[in-house]
């Protein structure tokens, strides 16, 4: 017998999803939540045609509760025991069905805390308690089945820091219930997963299901009549996915027949699924020749292990990363920069003996005589010999003329263990399923570098950083490149020091410090042969640095004259921490970085594993499947012309990919502007626009467009300007849905709109204040943008967010086209001055980028004539697909992430939320009443 909860949010609004899921699922009986319909207005004759008779009563605007039963089915209660005037929705009824007396409840939500709805939540459970305890030990089996908005403990919810103030999760909440289930109750789903995060809401803010940002909320609790027929559990998550479904996803318990009883048969969740044979898997996977050239897969760096469901593990090994292209009588190792490993003969003689065609990656190690990898043992291999040689695989990306990097991890390395032969020479890299934070401890006991944890069914996407990789570190380590040496007066070493640096992404060198230690005198020697031939008079840093600068940690200059060098070469080191001002400290040399192009040293940064994790977990990304933008566009035609407000419009090259990693198209992105167009257009409407287009996609080259005369269609409005230079040009003006897309048609993947329109161009309708983050936590952007609030509230000032799509976020001040440019920068100004002087330690009021010292830049200066920022509701040209995204303050909390906002769920987020932004184009801040208080507050 099968029996299931299911919190509707709405019985009419959402009934199809309703009558998919029942002829779907078949369950038994059901117990539905929050109809907020009348009981006159209970769809009865639907449900009756599928089979359920059914109990229930509604409430109008809120609540109501229903028990559906495929047998007949009697009204015990509509109501608990006792009385509370204060608020009287409906939440429970009882009924008798299947020889069961299941009641069918919705716990008061009780937010917000403290205030008078969280004291009602608990009153009402006391009520619960007292009834509870009535039935518990009836000779008839009974079961209490709802929602009853508590998270019991911290594995019922994705981030317990996150509710410590929420209703759902307070400590009293929480007792409350363990209180109930101490009468003698069982949690069913909690028994039958004693230690996994089973979830069954998931809010509609910020793609909480897409990122598994879950709670668990729904629950059975059987009396001891029942539980021994517990037999199964779980949650129709896959519900929750479908369009215009409810936030809770059905969840239900399976019972052994009346009489019976019956062991569980839920064991833990395994990370894999059942194997399968290698030969169907070949066999699926799609004909390819061997690819000429390839690049490996990157795994992101985080800050953390973790023990998330779905992961496997293997260590990471301290070597070179190495593609084998093997065929019979011959192979190749190439590393990651597509340079011939010539110096390890005996690996490639190896793998030419396996008479196979495969493509592999793994790591070319030097192991000591304890099996730790050894890296100077292995630069220096080829002339000592001295170390262990092993090439660890780990995984298979081509074999026998099929393309493997489609499947999912698992399977290709069911097909990696099942080709290549034992061998001492060559092993496949062991894998396992494991607690990860557990596995991290070890590899530090064991002295290893650290740990890669690898989503089970993630796909191999070469050369892209993959947060379905992560690397967690137990040695801080870092490639750099050296760009110069010191020599110490007095010293008879070849040098004292390097002189390293990483560079940024516009390709500017910068300094990180120095390092002087781990090198003997042999290998200064080969180093120095190596510097002789890149001399050079300029630094090639940035800004000259200063080689003696002194520190806390040494204070005493020691005459160091530096030589700086061409920079070419690179090397790792290892180090203690990145001080203040983004120097390395007790660095020390691990080895010269041959297999490294120098331009893509760049300083990496440990993301946040928590986040990374859940976006990993999103469902699109462990799929082959593309995630389809629904939309004007015939998915068939590669190219089409469509009449748009009157205007033509011609759509070319529908399926060239413009986020390759994510695989979303030209064709989406036309698709996604033509939907958000609605709520878009009001803050494009009489604006000149900045064209940036991309059109080759986001990896492609990109350039700004200002002047469209002669280029525009004559269905687009322009307008003629002399720029600052003196400069004649024609800027287009959007105008309606048609302007968006014909800017789209360009490839201009973000859209930016001036901050005035045509009839008032040096008067702009807001004031936006950039929060441009350098090496900061997201976080503390958040923080930053809650101090700006704060300022603002204090001025009696408005100030509206969003996300800005990339790295930071925008904070919107409406100004009603009164003021001009100077005076809007001037008021922004203000603010920052004052939000600087309270966070001092990560933020900058500095233009020049070099003169921040990497903190946070609060740009009031963005408030100038012709300056622009990614309009509300624009694309980003970033993996994902982000979107510039307006907030309510209530989500202005850490735990916010850019990737909560994509051109998958835009859409559907808007139409629960509308549009947040409005008030940004209202009348505006009387500045001179703004000032004046200001004056009085600060």
């Amino acid at each position: 017998m099968k029996i299931a909860t299911y919190n509707i949010n709405g019985i009419n609004n959402r009934l199809p999803v309703l009558l998919r899921w029942l002829k779907e699922a078949r369950p038994d009986i059901v117990c539905l939540q929050e109809l907020k319909a009348e009981t006159s207005a209970f769809p009865k004759a639907a449900i009756e045609a599928l089979g359920y008779q059914a109990i229930w009563l509604g409430q109008r605007s809120w609540n109501g509760v229903a028990i559906l039963s495929t047998a007949d089915i009697r009204e015990l209660r509509n109501d608990l025991p006792g009385k509370d005037e204060e608020f009287t929705h409906s939440r429970y009824i009882e009924a008798f069905t299947h020889n069961i007396v299941i009641g069918c409840l919705y716990l008061p939500n009780g937010n917000p805390w403290p205030g008078p709805k969280f004291d009602y939540k608990l009153r009402w459970f006391e009520r619960m308690a007292e009834h509870a305890q009535g039935l518990v030990n009836r000779d008839l089996p009974v079961m209490l089945v709802g929602d009853y908005n508590v998270m019991p403990a911290d594995l019922d919810t994705y981030k317990p820091e996150k509710y410590v103030n929420n209703a759902l999760f307070r400590p009293e909440t929480k007792q409350a219930y363990q209180n109930l289930v101490a009468q003698g109750w069982t949690d069913a789903i909690r028994t039958l997963y004693p230690n996994e995060r089973v979830y069954t809401f998931w809010d509609y803010l910020r793609d909480a299901f897409g990122r598994n940002a879950g709670l668990r909320l729904d629950h059975f609790l059987l009396n001891p009549k029942i539980a021994e027929r517990l037999v199964d559990a779980g949650v129709d998550k896959h519900v929750r996915g479908w369009e215009k479904t409810s936030d809770h996803a059905p969840a239900w318990i399976e019972l052994a027949d009346e009489g019976g009883k019956a062991k569980p048969k839920r064991n833990p969740t395994a990370v894999n699924p059942a194997k399968k044979d290698v030969t169907v898997l070949l066999k699926a996977a799609p004909k390819k020749k061997m690819p000429a050239s390839i690049k490996p897969m990157k795994a992101t760096l985080v800050d953390e292990a973790f023990d998330d469901a779905g992961w496997i593990y293997e260590v990471k090994w301290d070597g070179y990363r190495a593609i084998a292209k093997v065929e019979p009588g011959q192979a190749e190792l190439i590393s990651r920069n597509n340079l011939p490993f010539d110096q390890f003969t005996p690996v490639n003689h190896q793998l030419g003996k396996w008479n196979i065609n495969a493509v592999l990656d793994g790591e070319i190690v030097a192991l000591n005589d304890k099996g730790n990898a050894n890296f100077g043992a292995l630069q220096n291999w080829r002339n000592t010999k001295s170390a262990k040689l092993v090439y660890y695989v780990f995984d298979i990306l081509w074999y026998d003329g099929k393309d493997l990097t489609g499947l999912p991890l698992n399977e290709r390395k069911e097909i990696l263990k099942a080709v290549i032969p034992a061998s001492e020479l060559i092993k496949a890299s062991e894998f396992f399923e494991v607690n990860g934070t557990e596995f991290f401890e070890t590899a530090k006991k064991m002295n290893l570098e650290g740990v890669i944890a690898k989503k089970a069914d993630s796909l191999y996407t070469a050369d892209a950083r993959s947060r379905e990789w992560l690397k967690i570190k137990a040695k801080r380590r870092q490639e750099v490149v050296i760009a110069g040496f010191t020599k110490n007066e007095g010293t008879g070493k070849y040098f004292s020091a390097l002189a390293i640096g990483v560079y940024d992404q516009n390709e500017t060198l910068h300094y990180i410090g120095k390092v002087g230690s781990g090198f003997n005198d042999r290998m200064q020697k080969e180093m120095m042969a190596q510097f002789k031939p890149l001399i050079t008079k300029d630094s090639p840093f940035d800004v000259e640095p200063d080689v003696e600068e002194p520190s806390q940690f040494r204070p005493r200059r020691l005459g160091a004259k530096a030589t700086w060098l061409k920079p070419e070469l690179v090397c790792e080191i290892e180090f203690a921490e990145i001080t203040g001002d983004g120097k390395v400290r007790q660095a020390s040399f691990k080895g010269m970085r041959n297999d490294k192009n120098p331009k893509a040293v760049i300083l990496e940064t440990e993301a946040d594993t928590a986040e990374v994790v859940a976006e990993a977990d999103e469902p699109t990304k462990s799929t082959t499947m593309k995630k389809e933008i629904p939309g004007f566009l015939d998915p068939a035609k590669d190219s089409q012309t469509v009449k748009v407000d009157g205007c033509p419009l011609i759509f070319n090259h529908l399926s060239k990919e413009y986020w390759p990693e994510d695989h979303i198209t030209k064709r989406d992105m036309f698709n996604y502007y033509d939907a958000v167009a609605a709520y878009m257009v009001p803050y494009l409407k009489d604006r000149p626009m900045s064209l940036n287009r991309f059109p080759n996609g986001i990896h492609g080259p990109s350039f700004y467009q200002k002047n469209v005369k002669d280029k525009a269609p004559d269905c687009m409005q322009k307008m003629p300007h002399t720029n600052d230079k003196g400069e004649q040009k024609e800027y287009l003006v959007a105008t309606n849905k048609a302007s968006l897309l014909w800017m789209a048609s360009l490839g201009c993947i973000e859209i930016n709109p001036w901050f005035s329109r045509v009839g008032s161009p040096d008067h702009p309708d807001f004031c936006v204040i950039d929060l441009d983050p350098d090496n900061q936590h997201f976080d503390q952007v958040i923080e930053a943008a809650l101090v700006v609030k704060q300022v603002c509230d204090a001025m009696g000032v408005p100030v509206y967010p969003k996300t800005s799509g990339s790295t930071g976020m925008h904070l919107y001040i409406p100004l009603g086209a009164k003021y001009t440019y100077e005076q809007s920068q001037l008021f922004a100004k203000i603010i920052v001055t004052h939000v600087h002087e309270q966070i001092p330690d990560y933020t900058s009021l500095e233009r020049m980028v070099k003169n921040r010292a990497g903190k946070m830049y609060l740009d009031f200066l963005q408030n100038r004539p012709d300056a622009t920022i990614a309009g509300v509701y624009s694309l980003r040209p970033k993996p994902g697909a982000t979107v510039s995204m307006p907030l309510s303050w209530d989500e202005v909390k850490p735990g916010l992430t850019m990737r909560d906002f994509t051109i998958h769920n835009s859409i559907s987020r808007l139409k629960e939320t509308g549009d947040l932004f409005k008030g940004v184009l209202g009348e505006g801040v009387d500045l001179a009443a703004t000032l004046k208080k200001a004056q009085s507050v600060f």
